[in-house]
Parts: structure tokens; sequence; C-alpha cells
């Protein structure tokens, strides 16, 4: 007998697997979910790592800027209550005289911008913004970081050193003082002390559900005369030039030394900050949960495989009788074996196509609250789709080779 066309017995091999899911959809569409929920583990763990891997860049570039390090009093990053108190007891504050300091030795080198910060109401007539996050600064903070200046402009130098009152505001606090007006040349009033708007920042959204659009950014002396002195300045800094921040690092870390009087050897008694150890704590939880996640997606899967392996036995012994008649007209077993299999995989692929649409629905809800967009790229679903596709090769080989063994004689004479 000549042996069919491979690409005619491929196919008529997946319209018999075809028909005989239709002929028992309870039992395809339990095979189905089980591979769904395993596929929907899998995109859903991918997808929520590589969210949490760009929250960390985005955090870190939305609070500090690209190539962008802090002078700060003490970073608390992973220190624990001991270490902290210690550092505050040996650190001394950070005084607007330090950055004076470090500006008439920064050369070409290194921008510096002092930062502090505190909660305060914000008014307009008779609406209030409540706990805006007012920031004191200098206007080559925006040479440092973009701070997207939608509308208006930034504060400038002349403004600085008049300490006017003038204030640059985010898209929250706009939108609710002046609902429908332009906030430009309008007032607001900030302790007490009114400021004119001259600026409005594009809206920046928000980072671990907490909103950007809160902040208020005035000149340092006039944050001065409506809250006092603060206890100590944060010293956002950046090179001029791209590729130099290791030198500017340098700079500032020796200008500061020299400003404190150590000698060499002696430990800093201040902190650098770079976006990268701002990073170190989201990334951390990130290991931790990648190494939890390749078991729990393996798992997921197997129990999946188990599944559609018990499905697949069963539509083989249902069709022990048919298996038979076919074999005995002349079906070789490579026929029955690539039958079943692609069976199983029919089975595997649309489960895995449902999982997908299920993580998508999940990642969508869970996008907003967390404030990461957590889209499906492209490789997930063709990872996840091949995992599945695999899943269901493998659920199905055992049952194969099962229904190609079949005793031909015995399958013909079963009732």
């Amino acid at each position: 007998m000549r042996r069919p066309a491979a690409g005619r017995e491929y196919g008529d091999a997946i319209r018999e697997a075809w028909n005989a899911c239709l002929a028992n959809p309870l039992r395809a569409a339990l095979g189905m979910l089980a591979i769904a929920v395993a596929v929907a583990t899998v995109a859903v763990v991918i997808t929520g790592l590589d969210g949490f891997a760009r929250y960390a860049r985005q955090t870190s570039a939305r609070t500090f800027g690209s190539d962008t390090f802090v002078l700060t009093r003490v970073s608390s990053t992973e220190l624990s209550r001991k270490a902290l108190a210690d550092k505050l007891a040996r650190n001394p504050v950070i005084r607007r005289s330090d950055v004076r300091f470090l500006d008439r030795y920064a050369g070409d080198l290194v921008v510096y911008a002092p930062v502090t910060q505190r909660s305060a109401d914000v008014t307009a007539g008779g609406r209030k913004y409540e706990n805006a996050a007012v920031n004191g600064t200098s206007a080559s903070l925006l040479e440092i970081r973009d701070l997207e200046i939608g509308r208006g402009r930034f504060l400038r130098r002349d403004e600085e050193s008049r300490a006017a009152q003038v204030a640059v505001i985010g898209a929250d606090i706009a939108d609710q003082l002046f609902p429908g007006l332009d906030p430009l040349g309008r007032s607001v009033r900030i302790a007490g002390r009114g400021f004119d708007v001259v600026g409005v920042q594009a809206r920046q959204g928000t980072a671990g559900g907490v909103s950007l659009d809160r902040y208020v950014w005035i000149t340092l002396q006039a944050f001065e005369r409506a809250f006092g002195a603060p206890g100590s300045l944060q010293v956002f800094a950046r090179a001029p030039l791209a590729g130099r921040t290791d030198a500017a690092e340098d700079r500032a870390q020796i200008t500061m030394r020299a400003r404190r009087q150590l000698r060499p050897g002696a430990a800093d008694n201040f902190d650098v900050l770079t976006p990268e150890a701002a990073r170190s704590f989201v990334q951390n939880i990130s290991e931790r949960v990648k190494a939890a996640a390749a078991p729990i997606s393996a798992m997921a899967l197997l129990a999946a495989i188990v599944v559609v392996t018990n499905t697949t036995l069963v539509s083989v012994t249902q069709r022990t009788r048919e298996i038979g008649v076919r074999r005995a007209i002349g079906a070789a077993r490579r026929h029955i074996t690539i039958e079943v299999l692609a069976e199983s995989t029919l089975v595997a692929l649309a489960g895995g196509a449902a999982g997908l649409l299920a993580g998508a629905f999940v990642l969508a809800l869970a996008s907003r609250p967390l404030g990461i967009d957590l889209p499906l790229r492209p490789g997930t679903i063709g990872w996840s789709l091949g995992a599945a596709a695999a899943s269901g090769i493998l659920a199905g080989w055992y049952p194969a080779r099962r229904a190609a063994r079949i005793d031909v004689i015995a399958a013909v004479r079963q009732e």
C-alpha cells in the first residue's frame, strides 16, 4: 500500500483530532482549563517580574533623573534601626553653606541643586489641596532632572536670588484648585504666603500607588521664609556631560570630604545615593519572586500535563474499538500516534490561548492600583504558547504510544 504524503497524513490526523475534541467537549474543556490555569500563571509571573524591573527603573528616573546622584545626610536603604541611629549621630546635617562650598569647587564636572520637602496644604480662593509635597530648591534642578514642565516655565536664578514667591505646581494640584482654568499667572497660598504660579508640570502618573502630580516647587529661600530652616538638605547632582558620571561622583565626594575636613582613610560622614542603590529594594524583591517563579510555573505546567494526559487516556480508552477497526483496514501506527498527539496538542494550545486572555485580564486589573504598566509582550505570548504546545506533546506521548500498540483483534472484538 502506498504511503500518503506527509502533509496529507498530518492534515488527516489533525482533522480526526479536532473531531474527537468536538465529540467530547466536556473532556476537552477539562484539559483546556488545566492548561489555561498553568499558562495564565506563567504569563502573569513573567510579566509581573518584567513590570517590577521597569518600575524600579522608572521610579529611579522620576525620583532622581538619569545619571543623577544625591548627597544626603543618611541613606536609610537597608539599614537596621541601630545602624540608622548611629549614622544620624555621626553625620552632620547638610546646610546651604555646604551647597555653596560644593558649587565653588564644582568646576565643569558637576551641577548641584539642593532640595528639601515637607507636606503642606495649598489653597486658592475657596479650594484646598491637602498634604501637597512642597519642595524648596534652586533653578539648577532643571539641569539635573527632567521635571516635564507642561505649561509655563521652571524657577529662574534671579527669582532664587531675591527669594521671589513663585511656584511650579503639579497636574493634580492645578486640576483641583483651578478646574477648567489656566493656572498660569494665578496665585496659591502656602503656609499663609501667596505664590504666583509660573509653571505646571505635565502629568507624571503614580509610582507605587503614590501620585507624582502633587508636587509644588518653590525657591529654597522662599521655602525657608515660609517654614523655617530645614533640618538637612539633600543635594541632587549630575555631570553636565554624558558619560562623566563617575568623575562627577568622585569630585562631589572629594569636595564634601574637604568641606568636612576628613582625614585620608577616615569614613565619610555623609552618604551618596545613586539610582542603582535606590532601585535595590525593588530589585531584591524582584529577585526573590523570580527565585520562586520557576518552581511555581513548573508545578503549574506539571499539574496541567497530568490532567491532559488523563483526559487523553480516557479518549483513547473510549475509542479503543474505533482505533482497532481503523488499524484493521490499514491505518498505520504512525498515523494513530500523530492523531493522539494532535488531539492533546490542540487541547493544550486552545487552553494556552484562553490562559493568555485570562492573564491579560488579571494584569489589566492589577496595573491600575499598582501604578505599573503590565502589558503582555510578544515574547511572553510566544513563550507561553510554546510551553502550552510542549505540554500538550508531553501529555499525549504516553497515550499515543498506548493507542498505537493496541491489540487489533482484541480491540475489534470489544463492545
